[in-house]
């Protein structure tokens, strides 16, 4: 994958799941978005029952309105990256979404080195009893 010349043209959408609930709200999960140009990250906390629509809210809400309209999105093809409404999204925003291949580093290596990163940093966070403030989410650069 050819490296993104300008912030935010390319990103990559991954899950954290699986982890301990922390917080008011209890989440469980992480969206992690990784901006490819500064090779740093953001993790949204969300929980791991989070509709495509949740998702896209989520999205919306904390990347959007707050940075810029990304010109390729690389994920895998979780349904929630990948039903009707997602499309229509994308297809509204003139964002490319590519879908990263299993198992092929080169597609998506750098995306899925930083989101075990921070799956690690976060379980080792949940496992220490410590709470995540809820919908603020964290950068990682």
């Amino acid at each position: 994958m050819e490296e993104p010349k300008h912030p935010w043209e390319t990103i990559n959408m991954n899950w954290v799941t699986g982890l301990v609930p922390g917080g008011k709200e209890n989440f469980n999960s992480f969206l992690i978005i990784g901006y490819r140009f500064r090779k740093s990250m953001r993790c949204l906390p969300c929980h791991k029952e989070y509709t495509a629509m949740d998702t896209a809210l989520l999205f919306w809400n904390k990347i959007i309105s707050t940075c810029r309209v990304p010109k390729i999105i690389i994920s895998d093809r979780d349904p929630k990256f990948t039903s009707e409404f997602w499309i229509n999204l994308y297809d509204m925003l003139g964002t490319k979404l590519a879908f990263s291949t299993a198992y092929n580093p080169q597609t998506d290596g750098l995306a899925e080195r930083m989101t075990q990163a921070m799956e690690d940093i976060l379980k080792g966070f949940c496992a220490y009893g410590m709470e995540y403030k809820d919908h603020e989410g964290y950068t990682h650069d």
